[in-house]
């Protein structure tokens, strides 16, 4: 059979286009295997320096002289890394530290890390290097990532000012890790001075809350397990683990690693020996370097928990630090659109600091209607949450009472706000809304979370007002849901409701509104109840 012409060329190209075809999934499959390998935080021994792009800026040895961490000339490196990760420019035992590691054990590379190039410089011996986090426009990207620079199978995490006296307590470390298999135990920590000077914790962190809960754990054995830790000890936790975090190397450190690995069900286990010992004690000569350091690591502790999302804190002794909005600042999220704040496309609720502010706005609204003699009524979405959670609903945004329009003439707040805004003596805001015929009062001037105020009055017994919106739950209702109010608790306090609030809420919202809960506009972020 004769092949055309055609025949032969279309030939030609089908196969011209599978070796193309071959020849690319092949390099596909070459650049996903060495992500993969780079994602394990490891190269290959073999790695010459100029392999980093012809320099390591960041990484300094002694003199000021670039280097490679951990290179032996054993057939067998060694499996620890020695990583030094917070100390303080103005006053530290950097050098002191790896001179006891290196010591005892000189084949132990060992890794002092800092965000900048700290001055005045650290006097490093052989064998310690610096790595230097800040990136520099002249340098490649491996230069300034810890992840290129170790390569052994563990890191040894060091707090400044620690000493190795027990040559073989790293090798307790590891036999300790690598017994625990595969289970959640990824971590094993050894208490620096004494067990005592280490608080074993459970840390708990909600992300869609925002919120971390630190509480003590059961002490008192040896081998406690947990998933946080306090106070100065020396953690062993495998390099791959460590550089699988977003964060490998946040400040403060253990709030850093321990946040991270508490979301991914990874436990720490603290052992009561061997012991790593302190001969520096206190780390800082002075009061006033104690004070620097403690108003940096308060900085740290709150850029780091602001980059995590995380804007409150509670402590084991009950104590509550939070990081979010306040009186003075804005509030978290912006204007909302379609009813549907911007956390909720993050799967979070609203801030704790906003719910705060909500809470504290509430009651002094309703402590000034109530003294005013202004009836009001907890309404619409308000009036859902008290009864579902005796509290605001955790993703609501604003607040809603009801009052009678006839009754604000009672209220000197209220009154006279057609000629303006009024701050009052706390620095609450009162004013006439702009989108309509309401009022609303913010928590403050800065932060314009609030409290709307919907005036009704009745009409042929049916309560009607002046001002509608688009919102379904914005209706007329009959009086007798307000013949009589009644007390409900609500957000810390009793406030006033419908008589009838499930009649009232089904009127307003549809049946069944109370067991089935559901973001204000399901159209554009639907609620998943299965992680309620």
């Amino acid at each position: 059979m004769r092949i055309s012409f055609c025949q032969g060329l279309l030939t030609g190209a089908i196969i011209l286009n599978l070796l193309i075809l071959y020849y690319v999934s092949r390099a596909q499959q070459q650049m996903m295997e060495k992500r993969k390998e780079l994602g394990r935080g490891t190269r290959r021994a073999s790695l010459p320096a100029s392999g980093l792009g012809g320099g390591l800026g960041g990484l300094i040895g002694p003199g000021g002289e670039p280097g490679v961490v951990g290179v032996e000339g054993h057939s067998r490196g060694p499996r620890v890394t020695v990583l030094l990760r917070e100390f303080e420019d103005f006053e530290n035992y950097v050098g002191d530290v790896a001179n006891s590691f290196l010591r005892q054990r000189p084949e132990l590379p060992f890794l002092a890390v800092g965000d900048t190039s700290p001055y005045p410089p650290l006097v490093l011996p052989d064998g310690a290097r610096l790595l230097v986090l800040s990136p520099s426009p002249d340098q490649p990207p491996q230069a300034h990532r810890p992840e290129f620079h170790v390569q052994t199978e563990f890191v040894l995490l060091v707090p400044d000012g620690t000493e190795l006296e027990q040559p073989r307590a790293i090798e307790r470390l590891i036999r300790e890790l690598e017994g625990e298999g595969g289970g959640p135990v990824r971590l094993v920590a050894a208490p620096v001075l004494a067990r005592s000077s280490v608080q074993c914790l459970h840390l708990r962190v909600n992300l869609r809350e925002w919120t971390a809960t630190y509480s003590p754990a059961a002490s008192g054995s040896s081998g406690s397990v947990c998933t946080a830790l306090q106070g100065d000890a020396v953690v062993l936790i495998r390099t791959e683990d460590l550089f699988n975090l977003s964060v490998p190397l946040g400040r403060p450190l253990f709030s850093s690693l321990f946040v991270q690995t508490a979301l991914r069900g990874w436990k720490v286990k603290l052992l009561e020996s061997p012991c790593f010992s302190a001969n520096h004690r206190p780390l800082f000569s002075s009061a006033h370097n104690q004070w620097k350091a403690d108003t940096r690591l308060k900085e740290a502790t709150g850029k780091l928990m602001r980059s995590f999302g995380l804007k409150r804190l509670l402590l084991p002794e009950g104590k509550e630090h939070w990081y979010g909005c306040s009186k003075e600042t804005p509030r978290c999220f912006g204007t909302v659109q379609d009813d549907t704040p911007d956390y909720l496309y993050l799967d979070r609720w609203t801030p704790p600091c906003c719910l705060r502010a909500l809470r504290e706005t509430t009651k002094y609204v309703i402590n000034i209607l109530e003294s005013s003699g202004v009836r009001y009524w907890l309404e619409g979405g308000t009036l859902l949450g008290a009864v579902r959670h005796q509290d605001i609903i955790p993703w609501d945004y604003d607040v809603d009472l009801g009052i009678y329009l006839e009754d604000v003439p009672n209220c000197d707040h209220l009154k006279n706000l057609d000629s303006g805004s009024l701050v009052d003596a706390n620095g609450y805001v009162w004013e006439r809304a702009v989108e309509g015929d309401f009022y609303r009062v913010q928590y403050s001037e800065a932060n314009h979370l609030h409290v709307d105020l919907w005036p009704f009055y009745p009409r042929n017994g049916i309560m009607t007002k002046d001002t509608w919106t688009e919102h379904k739950q914005d209706v007329e209702f009959p009086e007798h849901f307000l013949q009589p109010l009644v007390p409900m608790p609500f957000a810390g306090i009793t406030a006033y409701g419908p008589n009838n609030h499930r009649a009232f809420l089904e009127l307003k919202f549809g049946e069944g509104v109370i067991e089935n809960p559901q973001y204000p506009n399901p159209a554009k972020k639907r609620l998943d109840r299965s992680k309620l």
